[in-house]
Order: structure tokens, then C-alpha cells, then sequence
């Protein structure tokens, strides 16, 4: 479904998301003070405007609570930053997501009220550390409540060619399987009967401490 969105910020984030969004076609607004920034996703975006989002008065000309998400994407101006998303709750707008420096910057603005706060550099690092770490977690989703999403490829032969029943992986690893990736095609809420090989993908959903156990026991065995 197409949503309004509206980016202010034109640096490497606020850029690159707005990108990400216009070939997810989604209608997009954005918003920076510098003109040069502005004349580089002039042909990008929906729209792109000049504005100072630290000016109420040039905020509301824009008609920001008309959007479903604004995004504030400023860099390194954490001042500008969170007086914009004071400005932006102030003003009515719905979802204010609002991008941290660091950690105090973050609990600054989730205090003035920004809906979600993210830190795209630090999930990041996060994500590749545990890439690094756990080489067959392919992708992983925290759900919150110490639980996750896994996406697990089958390494040890001690796991494979045996089907989800023989395996018995709810019982035995505290999960469950809701689809398995096996030569290119996609088996979803796979029957008990679904035969497991090596180099499958399987996508297991439960607790985080068993998803990280079960990784760790489908690794190849050096």
C-alpha cells in the first residue's frame, strides 16, 4: 500500500532512505536546508523543497501532519535534531521516526516524544557483528520479550535429510518452524513430514537464547 512520507535530512541516511522508499513506491517529500542537497533528489523524489526545519512557521507550510511518517534524518546537528522533533509532535504529526547520534541523543528524543528512534550505524554494526559471529544466521529479527525470528542455514550433516518431525525441533530446541527455503523454493507452516537437507534455510521463531543455541548446533562440523 502506498504511504506519504517525509525525509528531513538529505545527507548519506536521510538520502539513501529516501532512495530505498521511491523504488518501494512510496511517495516521498524531502526536505533540507542546503539547496545543493536538494537539487541532487530534485528528480528523485516526489517532491523536494528548501526548508529549515527548525522554523515552525516553515514546518507548517509543508503541511506535515498530512504525512503518515516523517523522518527526521539530520546528521550530526543533534540541537537541530531534536528541536525539529519537538516541533513535528507539536505540530500533530503522526509518526515522528527521528535518527540518534548516540545513546544519550536517542533517550533525548524518545523524551521529547519521537515515535521511534533509530540508530542505523549502530544496528549496523550489531547486525554484521552477528553475522561474523554466527555465520549460518542468515537474518535475524529480535521480536522484543526475548524472542526473535532466525533465519538458519543447515550446515551439519547431523540435521539433515531427516524430516521436521524426526527432528523434533519444537520439543528438543524450543522452536518453531514456519518456513524452509530448500533449492529455491519456499515452503511455508512446512507439515511435519517436510524433509530437511543440507543448505536448506529454515525460518524458526521462539525464544532468543534458543534460536542463538540452535544456530550454533547446525554449524558445520569442523
Amino acid at each position: 500500500m502506498k504511504q506519504t512520507f517525509a525525509v528531513i535530512g538529505l545527507g548519506r541516511f536521510g538520502g539513501s532512505l529516501l532512495e530505498s522508499l521511491i523504488a518501494a513506491d512510496q511517495e516521498v517529500l524531502a526536505i533540507d536546508n542546503n539547496p545543493a542537497l536538494v537539487e541532487n533528489y530534485m528528480d528523485v523524489a516526489t517532491h523536494a523543497v528548501i526548508a529549515d526545519a527548525q522554523d515552525e512557521d516553515a514546518l507548517r507550510d509543508l503541511d506535515l501532519p498530512s504525512f503518515d511518517h516523517v523522518i527526521v534524518a539530520i546528521g550530526h546537528n543533534q540541537q537541530a535534531s531534536i528541536l525539529t522533533t519537538i516541533l513535528l509532535k507539536d505540530m500533530g504529526v503522526r509518526h515522528v521516526v527521528a535518527k540518534a547520534e548516540n545513546n544519550l541523543h536517542a533517550r533525548v528524543l524518545d523524551k521529547v516524544g519521537a515515535d521511534q528512534v533509530v540508530r542505523p550505524e549502530h544496528e549496523m554494526a550489531q547486525r554484521l557483528a552477528e553475522q561474523i559471529m554466527t555465520p549460518n544466521l542468515i537474518n535475524y529479527i529480535d521480536l522484543g520479550d526475548k524472542h526473535s525470528l532466525g533465519e538458519i542455514k543447515i550446515a551439519n550433516l547431523k540435521f539433515a535429510n531427516k524430516t521436521i518431525s524426526e527432528l523434533n525441533i519444537r520439543k528438543n530446541y524450543g522452536l518453531n518452524v514456519i518456513a524452509i527455503k530448500s533449492q529455491g523454493r519456499v515452503v511455508v507452516a512446512p507439515e511435519s513430514s517436510e524433509m530437511i537437507q543440507i543448505g536448506d534455510v529454515l525460518t524458526v521463531v521462539g525464544e532468543s537464547v534458543d534460536v542463538k543455541h540452535f544456530e550454533s548446533l547446525v554449524e558445520k562440523v569442523k
